[in-house]
């Protein structure tokens, strides 16, 4: 997964608005919210931010 730092650093939860965390081993971004904590999947180096498509860990 290549997501850029300066990236990162913007993206946030569509749910709670919470700063995401890559998770490069499984090709996801985690929101960091202890309540919220759901995981955003990223597809071919895109994140795909959409609370349809994120799971619960």
């Amino acid at each position: 997964m290549k997501i850029d730092d300066w990236l990162l650093e913007i993206l946030a939860c569509p749910s709670c608005k919470s700063p995401l965390r890559a998770e490069p081993e499984a090709d996801e971004l985690s929101c960091t919210s202890a309540q919220c904590g759901l995981v955003y999947p990223v597809r071919d180096d895109i994140p795909v931010l959409l609370v349809d498509e994120a799971r619960k860990p």
